[in-house]
């Protein structure tokens, strides 16, 4: 068919207006989305920017404060034994082994062979040595520096018992590159980022051969990350696997590249990454690493030691020594073939290394606090001096007085005593006990136990057990007759008879002693050394309660205290910490020492930020002390703390004395020896009755902790203005040494006795005795 003559031919079909116009609207929009994303990216980028600048030009890291026990003096004569020896290198990590490397050490016989790390105290280093040390009854009978600068005093690294952790319990050691052994940063490199000195902070290859790996594998065996975007995941960013989080990975990479040097990169990454748990702390860093699994410092790790840390990078848990040892020998192993296979060791060594055993320490040498009592004492003591913040994220070293070989004694003492007290007894309200080890010459706490399970973090009953101290006031009671010496002597006669005190609002009081009974007329040092209530309430209320608690205020008391006639009874309550501190005048002859618990405070660097010097104020005179130092003296050797022979030598001269509340609620001792002054403390938590006396619950705990420490007997220098005199017991004059009545006491010069009686009868008779002897 042909085509009508008027049809045309049609052309192109152009587009309408309205599709252009829809085109040039969506190219726009396109462009201006654009443009609005451009600008947020790069808001985005700036924000980034400052974050990653922020925490890299300011504290990167928030290092907890360590706390130290006081460092084990060792020297010709130091008192230890062969256990105390081996406890105390136990506790700073050392390892029994064959060895010559630091921290480790050898004993045959009462001889160690000891392999120090040395350490840097606020007086100067302590270097590396290697000690022989023989220990013979109770203290070092030969010492010698075997190797290293030569010394006659040597200080061994400090353990560390705890720290002031931030709140998200992170712990780590800074280390500088510097401290690396040789092998740890090829290791590293080879088996994390082999490119990381040739990218920029992210690789694109290494992104793709991992996906490729991952897609093939059906889910993710492999990552594409570089160290520097592990360092960026761990200090910035969540660990969700989402493309945003991921973006934000690589852009702020690429920043911290662009801003920062490698190996300042590198060695934060070194002392980011995570390599473990201990309880609610988590390992960050190698050089925590190093001391968490082998209690050796970063610098001294060999081949094999290195391999096995940089194996755990991938996963902490997955390969833990300690759990799956067989998991973390592959690994290790694993690592040392990479560096075979890259060059960086050769076979031999390479075989060397995997034969090596995994040489994990038995125990961690950093574990959550230790000794939770003491060190929340410490706290205390710290923060009249430091914001928490400071102390939390500052790395301060704090070196505290703490004696690791008592603190277990003193533990122990309190664990079997108590076991044996509340067998039989209703276990829904067991005994509790609290007990205080001070130095008796400077008030150092050299232990504290909180109850009688020491290692649980609950109440603190040495320090914040508020309970009546019975008869532990009487000591002060007659320090302050004792100051009068024209009214009050050793000898002076005391009426223990009952007697009954009426009120002005009707009440009455009717002391009476613990047994009920009464004993007459007695001398002040029988009345102190048997207790006797009686006696004692007639003395206080003689020279006036008002003395009494001023006495109390002078020796560090700082609490309430009633000036009712009880309080003379010990109706005041007081935690063993305070009675400690208050007792502790008494041991060093009428000084008041505060109780102390730091020694020193450092920067991370060792830089000194405070030193608690020792500070002593006199506040009773001496010659009166010392007259209650000798009642105190017979208490233990005839009064109501002669039960501790039973544990103790009778060589050993100590001073106490017993206190113990109304039906037996509380049962106290509070003694010493020349070098230890103990509390102990020993009752229910609800107030409830028992059957003890001081003599018969903390007494026990007292003096089997006393029994198992080397120590020095009491022997206190007699002062100016106090003379010795022989003296009868029964007349309280004056006679001959010879008397089967004489009594060597101390009298403040001028009180002493002007009466005088002779035994010349005995003298005659055995006069007349011998001369009879002669004709037989």
């Amino acid at each position: 068919m042909k085509k009508s003559a008027n049809t045309k031919k049609r052309g192109p079909r152009r587009p309408s207006k309205a599709s252009s116009r829809r085109k040039t609207w969506f190219w726009r929009l396109a462009g201006r989305l654009a443009l609005v994303g451009i600008i947020v990216l790069a808001g985005w980028t700036v924000y980034l920017d400052a974050v990653v600048t922020d925490r890299f030009e300011g504290r990167r890291f928030e290092v907890p404060s360590r706390v130290y026990a006081r460092p084990l003096e060792l020297y010709e004569g130091a008192t230890i034994t062969e256990a105390g020896l081996r406890q105390e290198l136990s506790l700073s990590g050392y390892q029994r082994v064959r060895a010559q490397r630091a921290g480790t050490y050898t004993e045959s016989g009462g001889r160690f062979v000891i392999n120090t790390r040395g350490f840097r105290f606020a007086d100067g280093p302590e270097p590396r040595r290697q000690l022989g040390v023989t220990i013979a009854n109770g203290q070092v009978s030969g010492f010698r520096v075997l190797s290293g600068p030569d010394a006659a005093l040597t200080r061994l690294e400090p353990a560390q018992i705890g720290g002031i952790y931030p709140a998200h319990k992170e712990d780590r050691i800074l280390v500088t590159l510097a401290d690396l052994p040789p092998t740890l940063e090829p290791a590293l490199l080879a088996v994390e980022d082999r490119n990381f000195y040739d990218h920029i902070g992210i690789a694109p290859l290494s992104i793709v051969r991992a996906l490729w790996v991952n897609l093939q594998a059906g889910h993710i065996v492999q990552g594409g990350s570089t160290l520097t975007q592990q360092l960026v995941k761990n200090l910035f960013l969540s660990r969700d696997q989402t493309l945003i989080r991921k973006g934000n990975e690589a852009i702020m990479a690429l920043l911290l590249e662009l801003h920062y040097d490698k190996k300042d990169i590198l060695e934060t990454y070194l002392n980011e990454v995570y390599l473990g748990q201990a309880g609610p702390r988590s390992i960050h860093g190698f050089g925590l690493g190093s001391q968490f699994y082998f209690g050796e410092a970063l610098k001294d790790l060999k081949l094999h030691q290195v391999a096995l840390l940089v194996g755990l990078v991938k996963g902490p848990s997955y390969y833990d020594p300690r759990r799956h040892p067989e998991r973390a020998r592959e690994r290790r192993n694993l690592v040392i073939e990479t560096l075979l296979a890259n060059g960086s060791i050769d076979s031999k060594t390479a075989r060397r290394a995997e034969a090596e055993p995994l040489g994990i320490a038995d125990k961690p040498s950093y574990s959550e606090d230790r000794y939770p009592a003491f060190i929340d004492l410490v706290r205390r003591h710290l923060a009249r001096d430091y914001r928490q913040e400071d102390l939390q994220n500052q790395g301060l070293r704090i070196f505290t007085t703490l004696n690791p070989t008592l603190q277990s004694t003193a533990e122990q003492s309190v664990r079997t005593t108590l076991q044996q007290l509340n067998e039989g007894q209703d276990e829904s309200s067991p005994l509790e006990s609290a007990m205080v080890v001070t130095s008796r010459d400077n008030g150092e706490v050299l232990a504290l136990v909180g109850g009688r399970k020491p290692d649980y973090a609950g109440f603190n009953r040495a320090v914040d057990a508020q309970r009546p101290i019975g008869s532990l006031i009487k000591p002060f009671t007659y320090l302050t007759a004792l100051e009068q010496p024209d009214r009050y002597t050793l000898i002076t006669p005391l009426e223990d008879r009952r007697f009954a005190l009426v009120f002005d609002d009707g009440r009455r009081w009717e002391p009476k002693n613990y047994e009920g009974n009464e004993h007459g007329m007695v001398p002040l040092h029988t009345a102190l050394a048997h207790s006797y209530n009686l006696a004692a309430v007639r003395t206080g209320l003689d020279i006036g309660v008002d003395a009494v608690i001023e006495t109390l205020r002078k020796f560090g008391v700082t609490g309430p205290v009633s000036d009712y006639p009880s309080m003379l009874l010990g109706a005041v309550s007081m935690s063993p910490v305070t009675v400690a501190s208050m007792y502790q005048g008494l041991a060093t002859s009428g000084f008041n020492i505060p109780l102390r618990t730091i020694r020193g405070v450092t920067t991370a660097q060792g830089e000194v930020l405070s030193r608690y010097n020792l500070a002593v104020d006199q506040v009773a005179d001496p010659a009166a002390v010392h007259l209650v130092q000798y009642a105190m003296q017979e208490t233990m050797r005839e009064g109501t703390g002669r039960s501790a022979y039973r544990y103790l030598p009778s060589s050993l001269s100590l001073a106490g004395k017993t206190g113990t509340t109304d039906d037996g609620r509380d049962s106290w001792f509070a003694g010493f020896s020349g070098d230890l002054l103990a509390v102990t403390w020993v009752g229910h938590d609800d107030n409830a009755p028992t059957s003890l006396t001081g003599a018969t619950g903390a007494l026990p705990v007292w003096a089997r902790f006393m029994a198992q420490v080397p120590q020095h007997g009491f022997s206190p220098v007699v002062p100016d203005g106090v003379k010795y005199d022989w003296v009868d017991s029964r007349t309280g004059a004056l006679t001959d040494k010879q008397c089967d009545n004489a009594r060597f006491m101390p009298f403040i010069v001028g009180s002493e006795p002007t009466d005088r009686v002779s035994c010349s009868g005995e003298l005659t008779r055995r006069i007349r005795g011998w001369f009879e002897g002669l004709f037989q």
